[in-house]
């Protein structure tokens, strides 16, 4: 299977991580926000617990301490998380790296990273987050994808299923999903609904 899947669900906590194994769910992101060193730890390491014995790989978000302390094998850093980051502490761990980019600085930054993938957004608008940047729209995914050559591209932001052959035609290798799974009101026909287009189109 390519790394990550190309449906990349994101969510805020071991509930969601568990359901999502469940339902068969290849890459799962944990990312919550604002933890002390010891939440993080216990965060992470519950969250491996939850996908202990199932195919799901579970990619930590900011936490790279805790990621490597508890033994996970994926990480996920956004900008700021990378400029504080031992980048040489992952890699010697053996963690595999994905990083934010949001436009061209951050692109050029995470590319000297040498991370295993590189996710860009936001490509719609997102309600979740107030985003310090605009839009970037489905041409920006060919333009990175050109940029990034063999590196697996991940666009993020305000995708919808509806959305997701254009977003894959446009040149993205895995669509990185928040809002159409947690908010959706049907969340696991919805995750049915995104792994049998993916496997469709595999």
């Amino acid at each position: 299977m390519p790394y990550p899947d190309r449906f990349y669900p994101v969510v805020d906590s071991i509930a969601w991580v568990k359901r999502l194994a469940a339902l068969g769910v290849g890459t799962v992101q944990l990312r919550a926000k604002d933890l002390d060193d010891g939440a993080a730890l216990q965060l992470v390491t519950d969250a491996l617990a939850a996908v202990k014995d199932t195919p799901t790989k579970l990619i930590i978000n900011d936490y790279w301490r805790a990621a490597i302390v508890a033994g996970a094998q994926h990480l996920h850093l956004g900008q700021e998380d990378l400029a504080e980051a031992d980048l040489h502490e992952i890699k010697s761990a053996g963690l595999t790296l994905g990083l934010s980019t949001h436009d061209d600085a951050e692109l050029e930054t995470a590319l000297a990273a040498d991370p295993d993938y590189i996710a860009l957004g936001p490509i719609f608008p997102t309600t979740l987050k107030s985003m310090r940047f605009a839009p970037q729209g489905i041409p920006k995914i060919t333009e990175w994808k050109k940029r990034v050559g063999n590196i697996p591209l991940v666009a993020i932001g305000g995708i919808k299923l509806e959305q997701a052959e254009e977003i894959f035609a446009a040149g993205a290798d895995s669509i990185a999903v928040v809002s159409d799974v947690t908010q959706n009101p049907d969340p696991d026909a919805r995750v049915r609904a995104w792994l049998d287009f993916v496997a469709e189109k595999a």
